[in-house]
């Protein structure tokens, strides 16, 4: 069984756990850590199939998962891209957000950073995606291409409207543009990762074997995902404004009035990089359902009440 898979499977850890775990994946060392080093890491914890994080005693054992968790897909076992590992998510799109709600004034400022954003999220979620059914790579590029160009439209949408009827009020000032980036992100999700839900993904018993290919996982995985990420820049972009709102009645912003775009940018940063970690432990990485829940045919072909599967990040 792929390690990472066992490793889910095996360590049923609550909220608080697999939040405490995520803060140590989400290390930014795990961006340059070497395949060789990987590769050890790897080999380590395939000839030792009775290692578990537990392991506290063994340190070796402690530092294969984490790097073998933190840059390696479970479902095909193929290192992640650097720029595209979950610990990457945080130092790319930080700055985005802060500058995809910033106040505009013309339409040139606002086109660079919602094509950025929308052009990580959308790469990064197939990349993180469930990748245990058939797809070729030209169905990934033109997928990519549409989602990328139809995220990018709605999120300049309010932006638009903003300039072109010079909409001043708070509401459409502030409170839209989150409301926007929030929801997006999450139907960014649903969409660069329609094929799951479309042609089904692998689910497993309790041992890796694989028992069938089911749309309804693959609708949960997704839906679950867009939920965490609704949750993960919603929370990041909104915390920020409701922050600049009452320090820009503050006497220091009267006095310094420059330092609101750094302390906002500070904040952002600072939530997201609590954000990131909670986002991800919402739910399991490797997902439970229940056999009842799924199609005929893979009910018949098992006896299991419960069955696994990837969520993808």
């Amino acid at each position: 069984m792929e390690p990472n898979v066992r490793f889910w499977i095996t360590e049923r850890q609550s909220f608080i756990q697999r939040v405490l775990l995520w803060t140590e994946l989400l290390d930014p060392t795990n961006l340059i850590v070497s395949v060789e080093k990987i590769e050890k890491s790897r080999q380590l914890l395939l000839t030792n199939e009775d290692a578990s994080r537990g392991d506290l005693e063994d340190k070796r054992i402690q530092e294969a998962w984490k790097r073998s968790l933190s840059t390696v897909h479970p479902d095909n076992s193929k290192l992640i891209p650097g720029p595209f590992r979950p610990a990457a998510l945080l130092p790319f799109t930080a700055p985005m957000v802060f500058l995809s709600v910033l106040p505009v004034k013309n339409l040139k400022s606002m086109i660079l950073p919602q094509v950025s954003f929308y052009t990580y999220s959308t790469v990064f979620s197939i990349v993180n995606g469930n990748a245990s059914y058939n797809r070729r790579p030209y169905e990934s590029i033109l997928l990519g291409a549409g989602v990328i160009t139809s995220s990018t439209f709605f999120g300049l949408l309010p932006r638009l409207l903003q300039v072109k009827f010079s909409l001043s009020s708070i509401l459409s000032r502030n409170v839209f543009p989150v409301v926007m980036l929030a929801q997006l992100s999450g139907m960014n999700v649903i969409a660069s990762r329609s094929l799951e839900p479309m042609r089904g993904i692998e689910v497993m018993d309790k041992d890796g074997n694989v028992i069938g290919y089911s749309r309804k996982a693959g609708t949960k995985a997704v839906k679950d995902t867009a939920t965490s990420r609704v949750v993960l820049f919603g929370t990041s972009a909104f915390i920020p404004e409701i922050f600049s709102y009452f320090f820009k009645r503050s006497q220091f912003f009267l006095r310094y009035p420059w330092s609101l775009w750094s302390l906002k940018f500070s904040c952002t940063v600072l939530v997201m990089g609590l954000m990131v970690p909670v986002s991800f432990s919402i739910f399991p990485q490797i997902g439970r359902i229940q056999c009842s829940e799924l199609e005929k045919e893979i009910q018949s072909a098992t006896e299991e009440t419960e069955l696994f599967y990837n969520r993808g990040v």
